[in-house]
């Protein structure tokens, strides 16, 4: 996730101090992934010396506003038109969990799934309950909340159907067919072996 373009986003909209941000932030997220307030202002700084945004007059009571400037703007709205990257070979802590398990001697991977199914089954009831509450509800907030709670609401459904073929695709093999010791080939490289200096 981008803080530094949701901010400018936000910022795009008008004027707004630190904590603000934070609030605006939150509104249209749902709440979902909070920002810390020291995070806010030094991605605040970051934008400043980037130009993408100058600092403003304060209020009565002190708040330094912060205003987004054309280069800012530009950003923005470059952002918004492009479509999101998604990182190839983004390391899933879950898969890689699985599949070392898997190849480990004497590790019950089907322990292995079982937990972290009861795991996701959780998670999955406790968003469909929150997907549910807000569906009566109406307005930009809750529907900017909807979003970002389907969102994840779908990642845990989805993980939860790799877990049921995780679990099939395993199940075909015998525990000792998967078991990896380890290889007795050595690497090409490592760190050298330092040569002493003979003794005097």
């Amino acid at each position: 996730m981008s803080v530094k373009l949701s901010l400018l986003a936000i910022l795009d909209q008008g004027p707004c101090y630190g904590y603000q941000l934070r609030a605006e932030f939150d509104r249209r997220t749902g709440s979902t992934w909070p920002l810390n307030v020291g995070q806010i202002y030094n991605t605040l700084e970051r934008l400043e010396r980037d130009g993408l945004v100058e600092r403003d007059d304060a209020d009565e009571n002190g708040h330094v506003f912060w205003r987004i400037t054309d280069a800012g703007s530009a950003e923005v709205s470059g952002w918004l038109g492009a479509p999101v990257e998604r990182a190839a070979g983004t390391r899933d802590e879950l898969a890689v969990k699985l599949s070392l398990a898997a190849t480990l001697p004497g590790v019950d991977v089907a322990a292995v799934i079982r937990t972290q199914r009861r795991a996701t089954s959780e998670r999955l009831r406790e968003l469909r309950r929150a997907a549910h509450a807000a569906a009566d509800q109406g307005g930009p907030e809750e529907l900017a909340r909807s979003l970002v709670t389907d969102s994840v609401l779908f990642a845990a459904e989805a993980e939860e159907r790799w877990l049921d073929h995780a679990e099939r695709r395993l199940s075909a093999h015998p525990d000792h067919a998967m078991a990896l010791e380890l290889s007795s080939e050595r690497p090409k490289r490592g760190r050298p072996v330092r040569a002493h200096a003979p003794r005097p």
